[in-house]
């Protein structure tokens, strides 16, 4: 049996409406992209995942008409069409892993390797994280999670405490402990994240040093190193909740933020951090300093 896939962009919010009427007319599969390709990873602790503007992919039975599916989603945008519409006929394949057939090892600062479980480290003797790319939410690919892991990498984690806040698949909470952390604590909004974490965890050796929270659960501590991989907008509006989350002297690391998002950002968090310049990837920066 084969697949009819369905893509089209359109704004972030009409998605909410669009994504379950994509299910009622049967779509087996949907996947929200931005605009550029990337998937969107790493969700933000009371945060919808999405961009301003998405692109959203849609898998169907082989037999569903692309028409149809065309004229439900434009009926929906009261007549606006959808943007950038495609129609693909695939193969019969396990769709919703076949694109760990991409997820190749990948290196990170001097001592880190990410590598799907599917293949062998290629190099044994390193701190390897294995994830399942079929469970992750964040795997290393884009560079918001690339620019965190080189941080935690270079950061001196012996014995450390770390909070890993809107922890996704727990990628760089895992991590940290790898890398010689005593202790974390993942927190996220989403269950199936705190599901995904704790998978990971077990998976690396690792599950007895994490403990998993929804935010508003999670224990009021104070960690060495804290480190939130979300978007620009939630680490303003939780940065009085995340900034008390950093002891005197601990280290912050904040990523999702686009480039012309790190002033505002830089702002809020200059009244308790001491900050470094900001770290560029892609468009995409990661701000890190410590607390006084």
């Amino acid at each position: 049996m084969g697949f009819l896939q369905v893509a089209f962009q359109i704004d972030s919010q009409a998605s909410l409406l669009i994504e379950p009427l994509l299910e009622e007319l049967g779509a087996q599969a949907i996947t929200f992209e931005d605009p550029g390709g990337e998937p969107v990873l790493e969700p933000g602790v009371g945060e919808n995942p999405l961009w301003s503007e998405v692109r959203l992919l849609a898998l169907f039975d082989e037999n569903m008409s692309a028409d149809l599916v065309h004229a439900a989603v434009q009926e929906a945008l009261d007549g606006k069409a959808p943007q950038a519409w495609s129609v693909e006929r695939l193969g019969d394949r396990c769709w919703e892993r076949a694109w760990m057939d991409d997820f190749k090892p990948m290196r990170f600062g001097e001592r880190l390797w990410v590598c799907p479980t599917t293949v062998s480290p290629p190099a044994p003797e390193a701190v390897n994280l294995r994830l399942d790319p079929g469970l992750a939410f964040g795997t290393g690919t884009h560079a918001t999670t690339a620019l965190c892991l080189r941080w935690l990498d270079r950061m001196p984690l012996e014995g450390a405490h770390v909070i890993d806040f809107g922890c996704g698949s727990g990628i760089l909470g895992v991590a940290s402990l790898l890398l010689g952390a005593k202790h974390c604590v993942a927190i996220d909004n989403d269950p199936q994240a705190l599901l995904a974490t704790g998978e990971n965890a077990e998976r690396n050796g690792v599950s007895p040093y994490i403990e998993t929270f929804l935010p508003e659960a999670a224990p009021e501590v104070e960690a060495d190193y804290v480190v939130a991989n979300i978007l620009a907008g939630t680490l303003i509006e939780l940065a009085p909740v995340i900034e008390t989350k950093v002891r005197s002297g601990g280290r912050l690391a904040l990523s999702g933020i686009l480039e012309e998002q790190a002033e505002a950002v830089s702002h809020v968090y200059k009244a308790w951090f001491d900050l470094n310049a900001p770290e560029v990837e892609d468009g995409w920066v990661l701000l890190q300093g410590v607390k006084r």
